[in-house]
């Protein structure tokens, strides 16, 4: 891991951060999580071990102390590493697929879902929930899905040029379309 790839890191973390500061809660002090965009951008640019792990520990407590979930801190710490790791696993599972955009946009959709089931699962065995399970998958977690997608589908092409553009990753980027 370079100086170039943590400040590439960083950046998507802050704009996660301020994406995630903003937005205000739209169901029992949940609000969609658009750091999981910036996390899951992260992965799929800098797709190694110690970039993932970092990036998912600072996202996570980012998020947790952002949060306007009541006791939300530490379900998001568990949510963020949890779905980091099965997002890169998939990813990397992808490989012959990596660069096509369907594949970003399905593995956000399926990322921002784990991320919503570990997140509440975890705050119901640890804080208990402000409402019913379903209601909050169904009224935040699903829409969250469908923004997430669609902000990573118009992200991800101009994050691939400004990579390239900059040279920032050494390894050769693969895009099919």
């Amino acid at each position: 891991m370079n100086t170039k790839n943590l400040v590439a890191l960083s950046l998507l973390v802050g704009m996660g951060a301020v994406l995630h500061t903003v937005i205000p809660p739209i169901f029992m002090g949940m609000k969609p999580d658009m750091m999981l965009t910036m996390m899951f951008l992260g992965i799929i640019l800098f797709p190694e071990k110690k970039s993932v792990l970092l990036l998912a520990i600072v996202t996570g407590i980012i998020a947790g102390l952002t949060s306007t979930f009541p006791g939300g801190l530490i379900p998001n710490i568990i949510d963020k590493p949890v779905t980091a790791t099965i997002f890169f696993l998939l990813y990397l599972a992808f490989k012959k697929y990596q660069g096509n955009i369907v594949t970003v946009g399905a593995l956000t959709a399926f990322g921002t879902l784990i991320s919503g089931l570990v997140f509440l699962t975890s705050a119901y065995f640890i804080v208990g929930l402000p409402g019913p399970f379903a209601g909050l998958f169904a009224a935040v977690v699903l829409p969250t899905a469908v923004v997430n997608t669609i902000t990573m589908v118009i992200l991800y092409p101009i994050a691939l040029t400004v990579v390239k553009r900059t040279k920032m990753v050494t390894r050769p980027i693969q895009t099919n379309k």
